[in-house]
């Protein structure tokens, strides 16, 4: 299926539901100005396409006690993608982990609750029988949090959809 960029009534959707995430098909017609049949179909359009990927809570771990982030860089066995992966699901504080291009092999992102606790995840990450090497960072703050929308608008496609806040009077884009 060919990709379809976002027009501006999903975008207004998407912020819509980032900013009233329990809102309900008819308040988020009411936000955005359109019918709330209109949303219902935009936001199964979205999750059929895969835009949409879930609807449960954003946890900021920091907040939940886990306020010292890493990212680690391992370097694997060849072909053992599939084990790697396996071994890093059953650790807790792997937070997600990609297989990249570069020097390393894959890329985590894991918390824990305090230093010593780090030491213990760095440490059931190099069991793995598959890691040869890994390299960490601590993570001191956050610059740039996890965002979406900025990138769907640079490509959302122009004149298409209905600007939501062009047509509402008072209303600041």
């Amino acid at each position: 299926m060919a990709r379809r960029p976002a027009d501006a009534l999903d975008i207004a959707l998407l912020e819509a539901l980032r900013d009233n995430p329990r809102a309900g098909d008819l308040e988020l017609s009411r936000l955005t100005g359109v019918a709330r049949g209109t949303v219902t179909a935009r936001l199964r359009r979205l999750e059929e396409a895969g835009v949409v990927s879930g609807h449960g809570p954003d946890v900021d771990v920091t907040a939940a006690g886990f306020g010292v982030q890493a990212f680690v860089t391992l370097e694997i066995a060849q072909g053992a993608i599939e084990d790697v992966t396996r071994d890093l699901e059953a650790i807790p504080g792997v937070l997600e982990a990609h297989a990249t291009t570069g020097s390393g092999d894959v890329l985590c992102r894991v918390a824990a609750a305090s230093h010593e606790d780090l030491q213990r995840t760095l440490l059931a990450i190099d069991r793995s029988s598959s890691v040869r090497r890994s390299t960490s960072v601590i993570a001191l703050s956050c610059l740039v949090p996890w965002r979406t929308l900025p990138l769907l608008r640079s490509e959302a496609a122009p004149g298409t959809g209905r600007s939501p806040t062009a047509s509402r009077p008072g209303r600041v884009p």
